[in-house]
């Protein structure tokens, strides 16, 4: 999909380019008194949240912000495969397919052998390694991901959309937190930012909210961190660098590559953009002196195209048109809590406000991390704030979030410093520096030079991380030990569910398992069969369906409201290792009636893709002989492998968290 051909402009590229407007402005529309969760900041975290919390329109949810309107022009555009697949279970990732820039392979490039002063190609690599996710890794403006989940708000059963053009001025948590979920103990005071001469919006100057949680997802700036008294902490590195969206004429052979760049005169990271044309420079400014900030040095948009035309010789570099620049030093800083409690705090009082995104962790952007971090930090809270309100999980749930996302922030924050790190330094001299053309920032001898080998090995021995397909969470009260992972070795506890291709059994059609577990808040079991068919009486899998349909002790029977379908709150699907097995002979719960006509639900069972070769159990190594049980969490995260034959283990998980039906208030 091409577009951007005459001229960078913003918004759905599917309208023509000359009838698209940048004017993002919204009417200011008067605040709710009272809200179940109020979200603080409409950058990818925080519409993350409420997309997933729409959902529910059982859930009162209010989002606000600073900006008059929409963003039209984001910084973020790299799009990891872990967020793909979160994009999938919102519904819309096919758009974004269609529209993104794919990265399919990364160049690496180094100074010539023979002059030094010229670049030459060292190598290419395939950026993510087959099989990591059915999607792949993208390039896509930040502001188009916003508008995909201000779609998903709008057309949603809430029908959520944002309130601009609201500055926080301050929040305000009851000193005595003992509350219950139906309190509001949080109250926020936000001066609304209408223009001087709309005197109709006098009225609105200061407003004043109350709130069961708050989520700020309001920048690095954050005024809610500061407000529950958390800072960041850790250190600015003392690199400039320059970025700036361009639409150019070169003659450089791997524009539309992913490229590292390393030469005599700096680095360069390019990302090519979405539409075939715009693409992105991250250029290296040099080392800045000790206290010393980029701000001083009055970088211009002329000084960051020379830098570049210079890194970039022999090729030369004629640029049209700057969509977007910046200049930045690179900091990384990170919370020690991402919630308003202390560890002096009593055991029995619970979090009721949360920050996310750059509110809690701040990095350089080369790695494409900071995005698809915040998202993930939203994805990971929201359903447990769902489950919580609802009634359906005790509060507990809720201190998972800093326990889970910290670690993984932390673990971003190590891994951007070696790779800001690495990324900066190029094998050059002395000499050769003192040859650079630089009339704004003064070059200084680099201590520890990497190869561009050791750039390239470092890039893909940390694909995985890259990808987001790493993280693993801890042991928690919603994820279990590793007890039964001999199960299934490739569906690791506490990782995310890796789909597999698996064919459906009522219809032939070949599918993706993981694409089942969508952003509806709900639970899910996967049942791989032993080898055996379900109509015989040795069946395993027949015989837990049993338990969980009929059983008093049944998660599904002690969680799922009498007048909700069966598998609203707690999915169960089946694999079998038989394909020519009837719809008519899996156990009822696999066959359910749903809905006011009692219908069949012919999507629960699934069987093995033996036309294509990829095999379920043989990809994730699940045990053909006993078969097993995966407990999936609303984020998409693994909380269990269980043997098919443990109903008692299986009870006692849910056990721990969620609130039966029957003592709900």
């Amino acid at each position: 999909m091409q577009f951007h051909l005459n001229g960078f402009v913003p918004g759905d590229p599917a309208t023509n380019w000359q009838t698209r407007s940048d004017d993002s402005s919204q009417p200011i529309v008067p605040l709710p008194k009272e809200v179940d969760v109020l979200i603080v900041g409409c950058g990818p975290a925080g519409l993350t949240l409420a997309a997933q919390l729409s959902s529910f329109d059982s859930i009162n949810v209010c989002i606000v912000d600073q900006k008059a309107g929409p963003l039209q022009l984001g910084q973020a555009d790299g799009i990891a495969c872990r967020n793909m697949e979160m994009f999938n279970a919102f519904g819309f990732v096919d758009r974004v397919l269609k529209e993104a820039y794919w990265v399919n392979e990364t160049a690496f490039w180094k100074p010539h052998k023979a002059n030094k002063n010229h670049i030459a190609r060292h190598d290419k690599v395939q950026d993510t390694e087959d099989g990591l996710s059915e999607f792949p890794h993208v390039i896509l403006n930040q502001a188009r991901v916003h508008d995909f989940f201000l779609n998903v708000m709008h057309t949603s059963a809430s029908q959520l959309n944002p309130h601009y053009s609201r500055k926080l001025n301050s929040v305000m948590v009851d000193a005595e937190n003992k509350v219950s979920v139906c309190d509001y103990p949080v109250k926020a005071s936000f001066e609304t930012m209408a223009g001087d001469n709309d005197s109709s919006q006098s009225e609105l100057s200061i407003e004043q909210i109350r709130t069961r949680y708050l989520v700020g997802c309001d920048g690095a700036r954050s005024v809610v961190r500061e407000s529950i008294g958390l800072e960041l902490a850790g250190d600015s590195v003392n690199q400039a660098w320059g970025v700036m969206d361009v639409l150019a004429v070169t003659d450089f052979p791997d524009v539309r590559f992913k490229c590292l760049i390393q030469s005599t005169f700096g680095s360069i990271v390019l990302i090519p953009r979405e539409g075939g044309y715009l693409f992105r420079l991250y250029v290296e400014f040099g080392e800045l002196g000790v206290n010393e900030r980029v701000n001083s040095k009055n970088i211009t948009s002329e000084d960051l195209i020379a830098k570049a035309q210079n890194i970039f010789q022999p090729f030369t570099l004629d640029i049209k048109e700057i969509a977007w620049w910046s200049v930045y030093q690179i900091g990384q800083r990170l919370c020690d809590r991402f919630d308003n409690m202390t560890p002096t705090d009593s055991g029995c009082q619970t979090p009721r406000v949360f920050i996310a995104g750059d509110a809690c962790h701040t990095h350089s952007p080369k790695a494409g991390q900071g995005m698809n971090v915040s998202m993930q930090d939203s994805f990971n809270l929201g359903w447990k704030l769902a489950s919580v309100i609802m009634g359906q999980c005790s509060e507990d749930i809720l201190h998972s979030y800093t326990s889970e996302r910290q670690a993984v922030a932390k673990e971003l924050i190590e891994f951007d410093q070696q790779w800001s790190k690495i990324v900066s330094s190029a094998s050059q001299s002395d000499a050769q520096k003192g040859q650079a053309v630089n009339r704004t920032v003064t070059n200084t001898p680099k201590k520890t030079p990497i190869a561009p080998e050791e750039l390239q090995q470092y890039f893909i021995k940390h694909g995985r991380y890259t990808a987001g397909t790493e993280i693993q969470y801890k042991r928690s009260i919603i994820c279990a030990n590793n007890k039964y992972q001999h199960l299934a070795t490739g569906f690791k506890v506490g990782t995310r569910f890796h789909s597999a291709p698996v064919i459906r059994l009522s219809d032939a059609k070949p599918v993706e398992l993981g694409h089942l577990v969508q952003a509806d808040g709900r639970w899910r079991v996967f049942l791989f069969a032993e080898d055996s068919r379900p109509s015989e009486k040795s069946s395993l899998v027949s015989r837990l369906c049993g338990l969980l349909n009929n059983s008093n002790d049944s998660p599904l029977r002690q969680y799922t409201p009498g007048n909700q379908d069966i598998d609203s709150v707690i999915d169960v699907r089946a694999v079998f290792q038989h394909t020519d097995i009837e719809i008519t002979e899996v156990p009822k719960l696999l066959f359910p009636t749903k809905g006011r006509y009692s219908l069949h639900d012919y999507e629960k069972c699934f069987c093995i893709d033996h036309k294509s070769g990829t095999n379920v159990f043989e990809l994730r190594g699940v045990d053909t002989a006993h078969g097993c049980m995966v407990i999936v969490r609303p984020d998409q995260h693994i909380a269990n492998v269980l043997p098919l034959d443990n109903f008692d283990e299986l009870v006692t998980f849910f056990a721990a968290f969620m609130i039966p039906t029957a003592v709900r208030t």
